[in-house]
């Protein structure tokens, strides 16, 4: 008997394999992305795997969060982009700012749910806080990182780390580096 046959047994089901074992919805607009977004990057707090969005293991904002606290200049390749609010030539991703986004997900995720096993603890600090990302430092980051750095962007130390392994005279943006990336 073919293996298909005996699980729909086992699970009462008639007609197609996957019948009723997984949904699927319309993603119609941003906010219907962004509930999605925060759904998915919640579900190891809400099951009480994790106590974070940082310690969340394999969810995209875990990834997102890394990146912004190593200094990388963008997000994840394999992850598509907040790309900010809409504009004329919008480029592809996600129409919203990564910052906002973490900030719905601390949010959303504080929230306690009869329901479900975890949340974020309300002893916690908001999530900008926890990442030592000042509110006005990252608005001027995230909208001037092009000319803010020429070169390298990160904290202080790495920036210098990074400018003496490839044999740099001179360490541009230095001073930006300190001023935005304070720890």
């Amino acid at each position: 008997m073919a293996v298909f046959v005996i699980l729909n047994q086992e699970d009462q089901c008639t007609g197609r394999f996957w019948e009723g074992r997984f949904k699927c919805q319309a993603l119609l607009d941003e906010q219907a992305l962004a509930a999605c977004l925060a759904y998915v990057d919640l579900n190891p707090i809400r099951a009480g795997i994790a106590d974070s969005p940082e310690s969340s293991d394999h969810t995209s904002i875990q990834k997102r969060i890394r990146a912004a606290k190593a200094g990388a200049p963008h997000q994840p390749d394999y992850l598509l982009p907040f790309v900010g609010n809409p504009r004329k030539d919008q480029p592809d991703g996600l129409q919203f700012n990564l910052r906002d986004y973490l900030e719905l997900v601390d949010w959303t995720g504080r929230i306690q749910r009869d329901d479900k096993r975890g949340s974020i603890s309300t002893a916690l600090p908001p999530i900008l806080q926890r990442l030592n990302i000042n509110e006005r430092q990252w608005t001027q980051l995230s909208g001037k990182m092009e000319s803010l750095f020429p070169t390298f962007v990160g904290g202080a130390e790495q920036v210098e780390i990074a400018s003496k392994a490839l044999g740099h005279q001179r360490v541009s943006g230095l001073a930006q580096c300190r001023s935005l990336f304070s720890t």
